[in-house]
């Protein structure tokens, strides 16, 4: 969707509505995130918690612990929209510990946050009986907002849990470092923070898009990284289908120029899923969507639309259909959308 079409959603619909059009592309960070973690635990904390990297035996590969963390948060409230990941590891001097990880990825203030923390610390602890490190990634838009520990002091009774915190938002000053790094949760960072300055802009959100999955390839990932690291960016810097597309005709075009003996990170996906033929159809699917609400917009505006004419807007190739979003703007009558029409 453009810049020009999303602004005319925002100024010309109410606000209700405008939030059930926007849901088909609203940014996914929870996922992405979540799955990132899971593939590359190990880095994740390199990255963002050395200390806690180096206490660990890697020899011993670290279990995943999804079921016994639903026991854990078996009330959390998914509207909190809090990410979590329990993993069992071992030190270097053989202590087996838990690392319960906390990602609060959207931008709303939770003041129930600090607490939770605690009671999942807790709840981790009363379950195994032994130690638990727990550990914050918060990727919210509020500067000030850094909870970090959670206590009482009360008829001397004394409780006090701190627990270290990441703020996603202090990595905009390091931009160029995140740029020559190589751990995946740099390019992760990147993909958050440009997800989250596009919000109102998907035109520049395809732009960033495409500059980070192209500097996938110029940091000479292997082809099996590549495909990894374009799922995480693909799912979090959601698109609308017309520049989705775009944005394949690009990879696709890199990679022919660039003589790669690699199959597109997006063909790759639906062949392991086997839904090659599904992906087409769904993405035709969508496109036909996004045309019918370029004709809502047009009758919203103009009044009724003809059959003839509606069909001439469904003939548009995706370029025509992005300008024509752009000129709805300035057009006030039929005859106006008559005669852009008699140019394509």
């Amino acid at each position: 969707m453009s810049s020009y079409l999303n602004k005319y959603l925002q100024n010309n619909l109410n606000p209700e509505t405008y939030r059930i059009v926007m849901t088909e592309i609203n940014a996914n960070y929870d996922e992405p995130w979540k799955e990132a973690i899971g593939e590359y635990f190990d880095r994740f904390l390199e990255f963002f918690f050395p200390q806690v990297y180096h206490l660990i035996d890697w020899l011993k590969p670290p279990i995943s612990l999804d079921k016994e963390l639903q026991k854990i948060t078996a009330d959390s409230d998914d509207s909190k929209r809090l990410v979590d990941k329990l993993f069992q590891v071992w030190l270097k001097n053989n202590q087996p510990v838990w690392i319960l990880v906390h990602i609060e990825v959207q931008s709303q203030y939770d003041s129930d946050f600090n607490q939770r923390m605690f009671i999942y610390h807790y709840r981790t602890f009363d379950l195994y009986r032994k130690p638990v490190i727990s550990l914050a990634i918060l990727g919210d838009e509020k500067e000030k907002w850094r909870p970090s520990n959670y206590g009482y002091d009360l008829g001397g009774c004394k409780l006090n849990l701190d627990f270290p915190v990441i703020k996603l938002l202090d990595y905009q000053e390091k931009w160029e470092e995140l740029e020559r790094d190589l751990n995946p949760f740099a390019i992760m960072i990147m993909a958050h923070l440009k997800t989250k300055t596009t919000t109102s802009n998907l035109t520049e959100r395809e732009q960033w898009k495409w500059y980070l999955i192209r500097s996938l390839y110029d940091k000479n990932f292997s082809k099996l990284e590549i495909v990894k690291l374009f799922k995480f960016i693909d799912a979090m810097m959601t698109l609308p289908p017309l520049l989705q597309q775009s944005l394949n005709k690009k990879v696709i075009e890199y990679e022919e120029e660039k003589v790669m003996p690699l199959i597109s990170p997006f063909e790759q996906m639906a062949e392991e899923r086997g839904l090659a033929k599904g992906l087409e159809k769904g993405l035709e699917q969508r496109i036909e969507k996004e045309k019918e609400l370029i004709i809502r917009l047009l009758t919203r505006k103009l009044g009724t639309i003809n059959t003839d004419l509606q069909t001439q807007v469904k003939a548009l190739n995706i370029e025509d259909l992005e300008t024509l979003a752009e000129d709805l703007f300035d057009m006030n009558s039929i005859e106006d959308l008559q005669q852009w029409l008699s140019n394509y």
